[in-house]
């Protein structure tokens, strides 16, 4: 797989990511939600470098 998703992508996928996971887990006062669950995804594409829908599309966040 080649990476696909800059820097500055990467940290805000893996920011957004764990914020929806603590939601989920019920960390942030006065909201859970089972719909947190799909930070994972996010946050596995910021850790991998990699996102299966900008490849889908031929897109990139990396400098050339």
């Amino acid at each position: 797989m080649t990476t696909n998703v800059g820097t500055i992508d990467r940290v805000l996928r893996v920011i957004a990511g764990l914020a929806l996971i603590a939601l989920a887990l019920g960390y942030i006062p006065g909201y859970q939600s089972v719909w947190g669950w799909i930070g994972i995804v996010p946050l596995v594409t910021g850790i991998v470098g990699t996102c299966p829908v900008y490849s889908l599309f031929g897109m990139s966040t990396c400098s050339s």
